[in-house]
């Protein structure tokens, strides 16, 4: 059975985790799923915005327990060390690819986010969520740490003790105090509806300017010191001024009317 499904809809892909009876939860087959349809979106020059959401009563409830069987009575050196993509591992690799992703990214979260789901929700540029929507890094619960790349995201945007908070203890964390905390962007009683008008107003803007936008921000978090963002700045605008992209967004203001980049 299908565990994620893709459709694209005016320049907007809407990628939606398809095993509600589980809650979404990640087993091996959602997270080949998740891996396929981010890898299949990344060189797709007609996409604009991504839409990440979960079908039935949660985003996803993390990963699936019947997993954590085959993690235990496997060798986890040969399951968890391999660096199966690039530098990061099959289960990684679930949760980056759509980080990676050169157009903008936003998570609708509803019900609860706990765990794998979690990790795979910050990879999005932004997250829309339900007030009532739970979110926690879940691992500690089974003795685990977090593995599937948040610790790799989570310092761009939060701050360390709300890290080190909700790694040790595992406590779920309402989106209302996820919302203070920087867990999300935004509150919405309908966050797919939210998400789908960002995602609108992000594709009608120019779309070499919302990718070289998101190459620049991805710069500035990397670390780099100001000289190189500074350089970034400028080579960034200098393969934008004057091309059709720019053009057109400059007569579009001038007559008054929407752009149309075909």
């Amino acid at each position: 059975m299908t565990r994620v499904t893709t459709e694209i809809k005016d320049h907007i892909a809407f990628v939606t985790l398809t095993r509600a009876d589980k809650m979404n939860g990640v087993d091996q087959a959602m997270g080949e799923g998740l891996i396929n349809a981010a890898h299949a979106l990344q060189d797709n020059d007609d996409i604009r915005a991504v839409v990440l959401s979960g079908d039935g009563r949660a985003f996803c409830a993390g990963l699936d327990v019947s997993s954590f069987a085959t993690l235990a009575g496997g060798n986890p050196e040969e399951i968890v060390m391999p660096r199966t993509h690039g530098n990061a591992n099959f289960y990684q690799e679930i949760v980056l690819a759509w980080r990676r992703l050169p157009v903008p990214v936003i998570a609708a979260l509803h019900g609860v986010s706990y765990g794998a789901g979690f990790q795979l929700c910050s990879a999005a540029d932004m997250r829309i969520a339900h007030p009532e929507t739970k979110l926690s890094i879940m691992e500690m619960k089974w003795g685990l740490v977090p593995d599937m790349g948040g610790m790799a995201l989570w310092p761009a945007y939060l701050r360390s003790d709300v890290i080190r908070q909700m790694t040790y203890t595992a406590e779920p964390v309402d989106a209302v105090q996820g919302l203070a905390w920087g867990l999300v962007t935004e509150l919405s009683e309908t966050p797919l509806e939210r998400a789908t008008e960002l995602a609108t107003l992000i594709a009608s803007k120019s779309p070499s300017a919302v990718r070289a936008a998101k190459r620049l921000i991805e710069t500035v978090e990397s670390g780099v010191d100001e000289d190189a963002v500074l350089m970034a700045e400028s080579r960034e605008q200098t393969d934008l001024i004057g091309k059709p992209h720019q053009m057109e967004v400059v007569m579009a203001n001038m007559q008054k009317r929407a752009p149309n980049f075909g």
